[in-house]
């Protein structure tokens, strides 16, 4: 029974560190960033249309598969440009 608690305690240190590499890399400043939620899942539904596209016989139409495109493209760059951007601080935050 020892090596299964300990299997156990492993598992659950390793699922705590992927829950805070996860919620670290979708935050910006402590808030979750809709930008990235936005882009993982248009670049998810990419990879489903290719997928289910190269081994089946259904086809993803052309255009949505380029629209998808585009969003990832455009989230990537937004949420890219973002770290280049220095952010005011608001008169309220420097009062307090």
């Amino acid at each position: 029974m020892g090596p299964f608690f300990l299997f156990l305690w492993y598992l659950l240190l390793k699922l705590s560190t992927m829950k805070k590499f996860v919620t670290e890399m979708f935050s910006s400043h402590g808030k979750v960033s809709s930008k990235r939620v936005v882009t993982l899942l248009a670049f998810l539904t990419m990879v489903i249309g290719f997928i289910v596209d190269l081994f089946s016989n259904n086809t993803v139409s052309e255009n949505i598969y380029t629209s998808m495109e585009f969003i990832v493209i455009a989230g990537l760059g937004f949420t890219a440009s973002e770290k280049f951007v220095k952010y005011k601080k608001d008169d309220s935050e420097e009062q307090a």
